[in-house]
């Protein structure tokens, strides 16, 4: 994460400013909250969050055991008092009351120069008016050309590129993934040919993970300083990009022609064509600030393409080690195949196949394996929010202003409370009900978030991985190239540390 030099340095400050910043002791009811496990003298949880993510994923997961839903105190010298709820009923009431709750200073000072004033920061109406355009573009009709003309399209593209592998070849299932949600959503939204391999994406993911860094690191300010070189530079890279987005699109606008031409039958609004960068021309025209639109499609750009080929390359982590599991989702996919193409017990033509025809409605397995893939794997594994003004929790914890509320995904979708003894294991079959699939509410699974900002892309990221799940499922078997357990890289979101390489064997087109 940071050189041994930052860490020392992050120490002893911070042992220091203790005697300055000490954190005050927040109440349950007129009683002092538990403080969490592992607080030190002086430093409280400071070092703690310096930890290597996936030792920092364990604290929290022990902390949920050892506490459950009580909401317990973390400290941090310099920083806010700070508190870890793990209560479904507190995170309803705090994701419900945006007035009380927000991003506040804490979030934003770490994040600005990455997301600026994208909707991932953005608050009152400069907040509404991008969610409106997001409304717009993820509409009804626009999903279905999206699952029915475009996605297909790219499948079929991916499904040839891959070809038929040879067995020693290795192939990179997060780069698949990533390319193919980055060149779809590059043209929906901003009618653009983008690449996985562009410079953007690396300047991003660098610069996302040095932002996380900051959330864990009190001293950030001071260490980038010294180590910041290269965060800088990542972020005028990405800001660079966001500004040729706006320019192309104000380009075509201005000569009414499309930035890139999309081979479709019409260019009526019921094809790609006619749906392309409706998302980027919807936020110019509602936004004067070229700068705020260029802020506004990175965060649409960043939430689109990474969260869904991240949780679709954790879901296929978890298929390689569960056999059973890929065994169940052909003997689903394959129903539907024959269904659709009005066939019974003989042999599936994989040639024949429209993806468009795998449906969320249609394929309830085939969901509960992938939502079983975000329970285990969130691609937001932290969430923050800072008290407008004091107020206290349905469970009586009282927070003064300021108070910096913090939940972890990764540790509440496991916690026995809510899921069972078994919360640790992949088992798809937790989320169905005599074959029917059964529903959580965004408190108790907080991954597509809940209130107001519930996730727009929520039924984009479910018809993208139920298609993109079925057609490698049924054309490809993988093989991991070891049983090692893999782990994020830092981030604000959970990418893979070192991808997903493995062996891919084409099936026969013809299979049963």
């Amino acid at each position: 994460m940071h050189s041994v030099t930052a860490l020392l340095a992050a120490a002893i400050a911070s042992c220091f400013a203790y005697f300055l910043f000490s954190s005050p002791a927040l109440k349950r009811n007129g009683k002092p909250l538990r403080r969490s496990l592992g607080r030190l003298p002086f430093i409280g949880n400071g070092l703690i969050f310096l930890q290597p993510r996936e030792k920092l994923f364990a604290w929290f997961v022990k902390c949920e055991r050892q506490f459950g839903f009580e909401t317990f105190q973390i400290s941090v010298p310099t920083l806010p008092p700070g508190v870890v709820i793990n209560d479904p009923k507190n995170l309803e009431y705090v994701l419900k009351n945006e007035v009380i709750f927000s991003k506040g200073d804490f979030v934003k000072s770490r994040s600005w120069a990455l997301f600026g004033n994208g909707i991932i920061n953005a608050d009152g109406e400069l907040w509404r008016v991008q969610r409106k355009a997001g409304v717009n573009f993820l509409s009804n009709a626009n999903l279905k050309v999206l699952t029915e003309a475009a996605l297909p399209a790219y499948l079929k593209e991916t499904i040839s590129l891959l070809g038929t592998p040879h067995p020693d070849d290795v192939v990179d299932l997060s780069a698949i993934f990533h390319e193919l949600t980055t060149q779809l959503f590059g043209r929906m939204a901003y009618n653009m040919e983008m690449h996985h391999s562009d410079t953007f994406t690396a300047a991003f993911d660098y610069a996302s993970g040095a932002t996380a860094e900051r959330f864990q690191n009190p001293l950030w300010k001071f260490t980038e300083l010294f180590f910041g070189r290269k965060l800088r530079k990542s972020i005028a890279q990405v800001k660079d990009f966001g500004s040729e987005i706006v320019a192309k699109a104000v380009w075509a606008k201005q000569s009414k022609k499309p930035v890139n031409n999309v081979n479709t039958k019409s260019g009526s609004a019921n094809t790609v064509e006619g749906i392309s960068g409706s998302l980027i021309h919807s936020l110019l025209d509602t936004i004067e600030d070229h700068s705020v639109v260029a802020d506004a499609a990175l965060n649409y750009l960043t939430a689109g393409r990474d969260t869904t080929a991240q949780a679709l390359t954790w879901l296929f982590y978890c298929l390689m080690g569960h056999p059973d599991v890929i065994k169940a989702l052909r003997t689903e996919i394959e129903k539907v195949a024959r269904a659709a193409l009005g066939i019974e017990n003989a042999f599936v033509d994989l040639r024949r196949i429209d993806t468009a025809m795998f449906q969320p409605s249609t394929l309830p397995y085939t969901m509960a394996a992938f939502y079983e893939a975000l329970r285990l794997y969130p691609p937001v594994p932290f969430e923050f929010k800072q008290c407008m003004k004091a107020t206290t929790l349905p469970d009586g914890t009282f927070l003064p202003k300021d108070t910096v509320l913090l939940w972890c995904t990764w540790a509440m979708n496991r916690s026995r409370l809510t899921w069972g003894k078994n919360a640790n294991e992949f088992r798809p079959e937790r989320w169905l009900d005599n074959g029917n699939l059964i529903t959580k509410t965004a408190f108790e699974f907080p991954v597509f978030n809940g209130g107001p900002r519930i996730c727009l892309g929520k039924k984009m990221a479910e018809s993208v991985a139920v298609q993109v799940i079925a057609t490698f499922v049924l054309n490809f078997d993988f093989e991991a190239l070891d049983n090692n357990e893999r782990f994020s890289k830092d981030s604000l979101t959970l990418p893979m540390e070192g991808g997903l390489p493995c062996h891919v064997k084409a099936r026969n087109h013809d299979t049963g």
